[in-house]
């Protein structure tokens, strides 16, 4: 049994780090993306430029929650962690900045209840900032599961065209933003994003069950050669917010062949690979993705006056 020093009475709780939080592994790359993908998701959602990957979804949410359960991701996109959840039986609801991706999500889950998915979810359109004002009252600590991932650097997302696909020399990079609008956190500098993120958590917390758990994906990037802990950042976004680190799960991004990893990286991972051993630097493939499980107190305060908020619903059910 792992044990964790506790916080003396009256005293700021002791902070969390990746290292003093039990790790378990999650084996959920046996398929690639594209194959986790096919006929479960509309060709639209490959235009997304940072999807979450449909195992790492459908562990979580199978390992949290029971069937009945309600899962929220309050940085839906293109509906990953309601797609999975309704077609396990949960029910959902997500939360969506642009209306295009909300648009997407929601035709998402019309195929998924056309293939048997037994669940129900709605989606809003609007800034999950003020997430316990776009859900409404019947939501309010019903939450079991947060699922969600923050947005990453610009230099993991979108696809890539190469010349044996164009013909032409170059590259060709295409499907690389998530929209227009300014108050997307994919615009924001790394200091801001942690901000808003913990913004967002905090507004959660009113729709979470007590002791519910919230389970946010993050991997490490690189931004002008520095390394961003965005799984470091994630636990003390969490913990600012009233959450308590829990777990850390390392969800593989390759595949287990005869007791080896089969690597499954990006274009843009094994360019800047190379090109960081070009220049002498050592740096290796990252072949996993951090989950951070945190748990909600297990009595949580109610929001008396919360700020308005503008949206625009779409729901299906």
């Amino acid at each position: 049994m792992t044990t964790h020093p506790q916080p003396v009475p009256g005293t700021l709780p002791v902070p969390a780090t990746l290292a003093s939080l039990p790790t378990s592994v999650w084996v959920t790359a046996q398929k690639d993306a594209r194959n986790q993908r096919r006929d479960r998701y509309t060709p639209a959602s490959a235009t997304h430029p940072a999807k979450m990957l449909p195992a790492i979804a459908a562990h979580a949410i199978t390992t949290y929650t029971t069937p009945g359960q309600l899962v929220l991701d309050p940085m839906c996109g293109i509906g990953t962690t309601l797609v999975e959840a309704i077609h396990h039986g949960r029910d959902a609801a997500g939360i969506e900045l642009e209306g295009r991706w909300t648009a997407t999500a929601k035709r998402n889950l019309t195929l998924a209840h056309t293939q048997g998915a037994t669940g129900r979810a709605t989606i809003h359109t609007g800034d999950a900032r003020h997430a316990h004002t776009l859900l409404g009252p019947e939501h309010h600590g019903q939450v079991q599961l947060l699922l969600t991932s923050p947005p990453y650097g610009a230099s993991v997302h979108g696809r890539v065209n190469a010349t044996r696909d164009t013909h032409r020399s170059g590259i060709n990079k295409f499907d690389t933003t998530y929209g227009t609008n300014p108050a997307n956190l994919a615009h924001a500098p790394t200091d801001a994003l942690l901000d808003a993120f913990t913004a967002i958590l905090t507004s959660c917390l009113p729709l979470l069950a007590p002791g519910a758990h919230v389970a946010v994906t993050a991997r490490p990037w690189r931004h002008h050669g520095e390394l961003v802990d965005l799984p470091a950042a994630v636990i003390a976004a969490g913990q600012n917010a009233g959450l308590t680190p829990v777990e850390r799960c390392v969800a593989l991004l390759a595949g287990v062949r005869d007791g080896h990893l089969t690597a499954r990286p990006s274009f843009f991972q094994l360019k800047n690979v190379r090109t960081a051993r070009a220049a002498g630097v050592p740096m290796h493939l990252i072949v996993h993705e951090d989950v951070l499980i945190l748990r909600a107190p297990h009595s949580l305060p109610s929001r008396a006056t919360p700020p308005s908020a503008v949206t625009v619903e779409a729901t299906t059910s």
